[in-house]
């Protein structure tokens, strides 16, 4: 069962999903803010969904973002760094479930998980542990609050873990990124989770009581948010939605999708001063 937890903070950091080039392009966006002086890591609450939940870890562990410019060394005959290929007809069977106007959020997760659970492979799930562990390096949660959500391929029933919750922090970011067709189910507790992004996308509603709250959402173009007083979103430029919709899986894309995002920080620094306080400048808040 999903926790019931109602957040009193300052400032909250919401990360969404974005795959394998979202992550890079969510940490090139954090390393830039942090040169024109704002530090995501210092967000009262993080909450990250998939490519966010790997960002967040890093962030909320108080880690440099610009560490993801380039994607970890891999040691010859190591294939725990190579990206899985998405496998389109279980991604095109996911999304025309998801798509059905006639199912309600729990069915339609339900049955996301029936084609989920057809996709487990226990090599290709300790590769993707292998793959997040390298990427967020941290092994313990932080102190700093942290939310990772991800859904039982079983029950379609939502969870959402903390550092309370006595799970690996490396297994709760692997099965909050378990798309199915990308990556098969992580197995956490006998039970086997899928992508956190299908609870309810960025998953902003656990940022909820915060003073304010900002969110990186690198597929915004995909799914458009209503504006909001109490949010101010970022998404990608119209180059990294191009990126993005590519779908592609080299170094180069990485590499490329990083460097997007640290170019666009210098206007998303401008947006953001009237929504981000820098620690230095709450005094005793």
């Amino acid at each position: 069962m999903e926790n019931d937890r109602k957040q009193a903070v300052g400032q909250a950091l919401v990360l969404g999903p974005g795959g394998r080039l979202g992550t890079a392009w969510t940490a090139g966006l954090a390393a830039g803010l942090r040169e024109f002086g704002l530090d995501l890591g210092e967000a009262d609450l993080v909450v990250g969904t998939s490519a966010g939940a790997i960002v967040g870890a890093v962030l909320a562990t108080g880690q440099d973002p610009s560490r993801l410019a380039t994607l970890p060394a891999r040691r010859p005959a190591d294939a725990s760094s190579v990206p899985r290929r998405p496998d389109p007809a279980v991604m095109g069977a996911v999304f025309a479930v998801l798509g059905d106007p006639a199912l309600d959020p729990t069915e339609a997760r339900r049955r996301v998980g029936r084609i989920a659970l057809k996709t487990v492979d226990a090599v290709a799930e300790k590769r993707a542990i292998a793959q997040r562990a390298a990427l967020i390096t941290a092994e313990t949660w932080p102190r700093r609050p942290l939310l990772i959500p991800a859904v039982d391929t079983e029950t379609g029933e939502p969870i959402v873990w903390d550092a309370a919750a006595g799970v690996a922090l490396v297994h709760a970011v692997a099965a909050s990124s378990a798309f199915p067709g990308v990556e098969p189910p992580v197995t956490v507790d006998g039970r086997r989770y899928m992508d956190g992004a299908l609870r309810d996308g960025v998953n902003i509603d656990l940022a909820a009581g915060a003073r304010s709250v900002v969110v990186i959402d690198p597929l915004a173009h995909r799914h458009p948010h209503p504006v909001t007083e109490d949010a101010h979103f970022v998404a990608p430029d119209a180059a990294m939605v191009r990126l993005l919709d590519s779908e592609r899986h080299d170094l180069e894309a990485w590499a490329a999708a990083y460097q997007a995002g640290e170019t666009q920080a210098r206007a998303a620094a401008e947006e953001l001063r009237a929504h981000w306080r820098p620690v230095a400048d709450r005094g005793c808040e």
